[in-house]
């Protein structure tokens, strides 16, 4: 040993041989799985003991793949993808001070745990207009996720089916609808996100392909009818849809085909031409809400909204949810901040209509917060897309997993066994 250094020793192999270690790793784990089996009554278990299980795990490999520190997660997912698909992903609209008051309207809210409660039995069990899942978290709606992992979107379904959580599926993704609800499987709970075009057969023919491949619910997104501003893409003169990626759905629909001339596969030049003819529809009004309802009986929320004026509206003219969100920041620089907005509407609502909270989780206390401010569930963006760029499947997966970890846990150590005992008392001030 050199002059002057110190040897910590680990307490777990003081006086024990490596195979003894291993040994009582195994036992330590094994009395977990046993100690936490029968203690939670949701669908998939105590999901706080991810922790444990990256602690006694029976090997190294229990390590998560990716980071658990979030910022860490970004920093090596933005340093790993193509600039291309880096602008993109990463890109808010003008300065990005609306990504960014995102996060700050989470950070301003303190959380007031309270001690002394029985927390032993949690159950985060959610149902939102008929879908239930194992806590009150899904997978919001990103395209083009192919940019990220070549199994984009199908190892997204997969990671999500795993862990039981309800993804929203884009109108833009790089797979078709069909084929992501094949990759999660016929029992993973699933919803579908369409962006109005202008081509009112062409939505009635996507919403009918949902249907029939066992989508639960539409989102419409309204609040992206033209493209926001991005100073990220516009730097790099650099869209998806004009390499092929992000039009999947639209190529292969019959209604979109019978308008070209010639197929996809033989003019995609001419397909990407109509691609954007169609995708974008500035003339959206609270009538196409009338027009959709005609299309299906499944549920439909509205995700977009940020005011509370908007959000009566939507309830008056048969809305069945919404989904407060500014987009993640990529459409109006300047704009309120998701979470600042949720208040109000909950207020307004008075809970008239499940209500979803998007744009600025990174965490399970995020995620706590927005409950408390009157969320029913919140839905996860970019840090899914992080791990995907990472670790495909698995980072997907293991992001999930931290996220509903630390949303366990905060819940536990705030008092909480139930989401619905989560109110506004949750918070400080």
């Amino acid at each position: 040993m050199a002059a002057g250094s110190r040897h910590i020793s680990d307490p777990t192999t003081v006086g024990s041989r490596p195979d003894a270690t291993r040994e009582r790793r195994y036992q330590l784990y094994d009395l977990h799985i046993k100690m936490s089996s029968h203690r939670t009554r949701g669908l998939h278990g105590n999901f706080g003991a991810y922790a444990r299980d990256i602690y006694l795990g029976p090997a190294a490999s229990s390590k998560a793949p990716v980071p658990a520190d979030f910022a860490e997660l970004e920093r090596l997912a933005m340093e790993r993808l193509d600039p291309d698909a880096a602008a993109y992903i990463g890109a808010g609209a003008g300065a990005e001070t609306t990504t960014r008051a995102n996060r700050e309207a989470f950070d301003r809210r303190r959380l007031l745990p309270r001690m002394m409660r029985d927390v032993t039995g949690r159950d985060l069990t959610t149902t939102v207009l008929g879908t239930t899942a194992p806590a009150p978290l899904l997978l919001s709606p990103i395209g083009a996720q192919s940019l990220a992992d070549p199994e984009g979107e199908l190892a997204t379904a997969r990671a999500a089916a795993t862990v039981g959580l309800p993804l929203i599926a884009s109108s833009v993704a790089h797979f078709t609808l069909e084929q992501i609800a094949a990759a999660g499987g016929p029992e993973a709970p699933r919803w579908f996100q369409l962006y109005w075009p202008t081509d009112d057969e062409l939505a009635a023919s996507f919403v009918a392909r949902a249907e029939a491949t066992g989508y639960a619910a539409i989102v419409i997104t309204v609040d992206t009818f033209v493209h926001g501003w991005k100073p990220r893409d516009l730097e790099r003169a650099w869209l998806p849809f004009l390499h092929g990626i992000g039009v999947a759905n639209y190529f292969a629909d019959p209604v979109f085909r019978a308008a070209l001339v010639r197929p996809p596969k033989e003019d995609p030049a001419a397909a990407t031409d109509h691609f954007f003819t169609v995708q974008g529809n500035p003339s959206v009004t609270w009538d196409n809400l009338a027009r959709l309802r005609e299309m299906t009986t499944l549920p439909i929320l509205i995700k977009g909204l940020l005011h509370p004026d908007d959000a009566q509206e939507a309830a008056a003219r048969g809305a069945d949810g919404i989904i407060v969100s500014n987009h993640g920041g990529r459409q109006v620089d300047g704009a309120i901040a998701s979470l600042d907005a949720l208040a109000g509407i909950a207020d307004a609502l008075a809970g008239d209509l499940p209500l979803l909270l998007d744009s600025g989780v990174r965490g399970g206390a995020d995620a706590v917060k927005a409950l408390a401010l009157g969320a029913d569930a919140v839905c996860l963006g970019r840090p899914y897309i992080w791990g995907l760029a990472l670790a495909g499947e698995a980072g997907v997966e293991a992001v999930l997993r931290m996220v509903l970890a630390e949303l366990d846990l905060t819940m536990a150590l705030c008092g909480f066994t139930a989401v619905a005992e989560i109110d506004e008392g949750a918070l400080a001030g």
